[in-house]
This record gives structure tokens, sequence and C-alpha cells, in this order.
């Protein structure tokens, strides 16, 4: 997989591909239909295939209160969109001038220009251009004229209630606590990236020694302990992670906690990747150590089944 940031012209040997436009944050299963469409259409015409997303996202510059964290970083993106057969991955530089861009201007610097397209693929809500004025109907006029071939496929739905599968709805599952479910509608479990700093020590003091993650950049799940899946220099290890606060000690501060649980080596400074994979119970209060401590102790073994028995079906 190939990651190219924003260069005014993609190499000749990426050129004339298929394409896909969009923040395919998280790369949930309604993007990755998209990805293997693009990848097969590349195929028909002889070309490369290409997802083209942006950095930061839109909403960063238009309005940043309103901007979401992301669910992925764009390396993991990589990875994800690799599973599914992409070869390249195209970082946009999204700036104020770029968004001003009209629909025309737009197809025609990065469709045509830039990206040097033979054919595009994207959804039925696909819109670009300033004020998502541009819309699928107005892309496949365009594509049309310039004689880029162009496809629309249909979104995946949850269920019978015709509901999509998306981004916004997997952010509102993991704010809820509702891992599993927000997992079901991604292409890989929800995964953490942090470097692990020095804590007060408290997990140690209670017998579950704990490595706290600080400079999380994408979105965190609801307080509460978790089961999860721990990278240490490229090997899996069983984890409880504890999200939030700690009241039981009047501490308000929410922090990422990881004890692993077959592993016991310092891991000060380095950088870990963890998937959560299902929350074990919500963050509570306790009136004793001893209590904590006893609870701790079913936290553990809960997270350690639910983590064996997923071990096999987490990969990449």
């Amino acid at each position: 997989m190939k990651i190219i940031h924003d260069t005014d012209k993609l190499p000749p040997e990426l050129q004339a591909g298929a394409i896909s436009i969009g923040n395919f944050d998280g790369v949930h299963r309604g993007h990755a239909v998209i990805a293997q469409r693009v990848c097969k259409v590349a195929k028909e015409i002889d070309g490369p295939s290409i997802i083209v997303t942006f950095s930061p996202h839109p909403l960063h510059i238009l309005s940043p209160k309103k901007a979401p964290l992301p669910l992925v970083w764009t390396e993991r993106k990589a990875e994800l969109l690799a599973t599914q057969g992409i070869a390249c991955l195209c970082v946009l530089q999204v700036t104020k001038k770029f968004l001003d861009l009209t629909p025309q201007e737009f197809f025609d610097r990065i469709v045509l220009q830039r990206l040097a397209a033979a054919a595009i693929v994207e959804g039925p809500n696909f819109h670009f251009g300033k004020s998502r004025s541009g819309t699928i109907d107005v892309l496949q006029n365009l594509s049309r004229r310039a004689q880029v071939r162009s496809e629309i496929v249909e979104p995946i739905t949850i269920n019978t209630s015709g509901t999509f599968v998306s981004s916004s709805k997997i952010r509102q599952l993991l704010l809820e606590g509702q891992v599993e479910q927000a997992n079901r509608l991604l292409t890989r479990p929800h995964r953490l990236r942090g470097k692990v700093s020095q804590g007060a020590g408290r997990g140690a003091e209670l017998g579950f020694p704990t490595a706290n993650l600080e400079q999380i950049e994408v979105l965190v799940p609801a307080g509460g302990v978790y089961a999860g899946i721990v990278r240490i220099a490229g090997k899996r290890s069983l984890a409880a992670v504890h999200i939030g606060p700690n009241p039981t000690f009047e501490e308000t501060d929410h922090k990422v906690e990881i004890h692993l649980l077959d592993h016991s080596s310092d891991l000060y400074d380095q950088w870990l990747e963890v998937d959560i994979l299902a929350r074990v119970r919500e963050t509570r209060s306790f009136a004793t150590v001893a209590e904590l401590q006893s609870q701790l102790a079913r936290d553990v073994a809960k997270c350690r089944e639910y983590a064996n028995s997923q071990f096999t079906d987490v990969e990449k």
C-alpha cells in the first residue's frame, strides 16, 4: 500500500486508474463494499485502485467545534483499505481555498488533472465542491463529458430499519459504550493508539499494574472496563482496559489505562495499539479498596475469557 500526501499529480504508474473520494473514516463495511468495487473496476480497466481521502476533516476548517474525532489515523486507514485490495491511499490537504472549489473546478483539478482518473466509484450520498453542492447527478454528468467511467454503489443497511452503516453511527455507538455493536459495522475492531506515560502507580498498588495511554488522536469509547487485545512489537497480548475517572479514589481525570494479562515488561514511552472488543462493565465507585480489588479480579477474568474467545478472529 502506497500513501501519497497531497502531490500535485500522481506518478505515472498511479494514473488512469479507478478512484473513490471520501473520508473513509473507520473503514466500515460500507466503505469496504466501495473499495472492493474500486478494485474490480481497476482490474477491468487495467489500472491502479486508489482511495482519495482528506486531512484534516473538512469540518476542522469550516466549523472546528463540530469536527468529529477520527475513528482511525492515516496509516491505520491505509492498512484497512489494503486488506480490501486497494493499492494506494492519496491524502489531499484540506484548506479554505480547496473547499472553495466549485464542483466543476474540483472535478477538473482533482479528478482529471491531479488524479488523472479513468473511473470513479462513489456512494449515492457523495457530495463535492463548495458547500457540498456537487451531487451524484453532477458527478455523473461531469464524468460523462470527460469520458470518465462512473459507478454508484448502494449503501449497506444495518437492519430492516434501513439505517445506513456510517461513521457517524459508529461514533454514536462508541460514545454509548456499545463497542460490540460498533465493531459489527467495522471491518476490524475499533483500535486506540497512544504513548505509555508515567502514572500514579495506583494500579500496581492494587495488584493490577497498568500502562497509561496518552496522545490518543482517535475517538475514545465511553467510560468503563473493556476486554482488549494489545499489540507490542508486533505481538498480541490480552488486556483489560479501563477508560474514564477513578471515583473510588476521587480521581476525576479521564484516563485510558491498560492492564496486560500476560505481559510484564517496562513499556514507558512506547507506543501501544489496543483493539477494544467489548465492555465488561461501567465505571463505578467502590466503598472499600478490598471491594475494588475483588471487582478488578472478576473484570480481569471476564476480559481474559472474552478476549481469548476473539483472539483468533482479530487480525491486522
